[in-house]
């Protein structure tokens, strides 16, 4: 099953994206912004202002605004990325050129060049450049930040949404940053379905999510760091080998042991584990489960 995910990455989510923007701070704060190069006719999105007006303005900070790296740039102007799902960032001397494989831009400053490559031919990753806070303010799909938040306030936002607990946690509009890999892992830390309604959570359960939420995000943020050290970020992916659940389908759960099960749906896929989650109930998978009909497994020790 790994070859499944190999070929389906997934876009970089907060831990991820935290990352990179420490070290693209630490390497371009201060700097003018030299030039931009675009290989690809697809990424850039908006029309003004233009590559030269944004040229020669000094990168004061680096940020995030859901998913979307944002680069602030002297007179109020903003370089907005969005790496979607294959897109990635490369630092490189300063000049070196895009590649022709998979290179869609580079970002030329006078310490090194920030190179933009996106491994699909869907074209799906953005470059956007933006005059002004309040035109900026409309790229901001409005999910809150889950460490600017209390459990209050994340309750209220859980309990706004009609969406199941996989849904609302990967949904920009309800939570910033959080995606496919680690609701995986905030869900199997809280021992909840990915499936479950919110109106439906205990009171435990929804301190026990927010704190999973929490506790998730921090400590991959934390072990990322570690693993990247002083070197710029060269393997960004949603598979770990570390990770507890995502990408772990038929291994053992490392809490009780049972083998991990997955649901395909879309694009993507929820892992989990039906011991620790769902009380031992295999959740369908919608395409096998049309196919299978009465066949389809109703619990986990239907599969032995």
């Amino acid at each position: 099953m790994r070859g499944w995910l190999v070929s389906n990455p997934s876009v970089p989510e907060l831990p991820d994206l935290t990352v990179y923007l420490e070290h693209i701070d630490a390497r371009l704060r201060g700097h003018a912004l030299q030039g931009i190069r675009l290989q690809s006719p697809f990424l850039l999105r908006s029309v003004s202002p233009t590559v030269d007006e944004v040229c020669g303005r000094r990168l004061l900070r680096c940020s995030r605004l859901g998913k979307q790296l944002v680069f602030e740039l002297e007179d109020e102007l903003y370089l907005v990325i969005h790496l979607m799902i294959s897109g990635r960032l490369q630092w490189a001397a300063s000049g070196t050129a895009i590649p022709k494989r998979n290179g869609v831009a580079a970002f030329d400053f006078a310490s090194g060049t920030l190179i933009f490559t996106e491994a699909s031919k869907k074209k799906r990753a953005s470059l956007r450049l933006i005059r002004g806070a309040a035109d900026l303010a409309q790229l901001d799909p409005g999910g809150l930040e889950i460490f600017d938040i209390d459990l209050e306030r994340f309750t209220q936002q859980l309990q706004h949404t009609n969406h199941t607990l996989k849904r609302a946690l990967t949904d920009q509009h309800v939570f910033a940053g959080i995606g496919n890999a680690y609701s995986d892992e905030i869900l199997l830390r809280a021992r909840l379905s990915p499936f479950k309604q919110p109106r439906n959570l205990s009171d435990a359960e929804m301190v026990g999510l927010f704190d999973a939420c929490r506790d998730v995000l921090a400590e991959w943020t934390e072990r990322l760091r570690q693993k990247t050290g002083d070197e710029f970020p060269k393997k960004v992916t949603a598979f770990h080998p570390e990770m507890a659940a995502h990408g772990k389908y038929k291994e053992p759960c490392p809490v009780c042991g049972s083998p991990v099960q997955r649901i395909r749906y879309a694009e993507n896929e929820a892992n989990y584990c039906a011991t620790c989650q769902t009380g031992g109930k295999l959740l369908a998978d919608r395409s096998l489960s049309r196919l299978l009909k009465a066949n389809w497994p109703k619990r986990l020790e239907d599969l032995e």
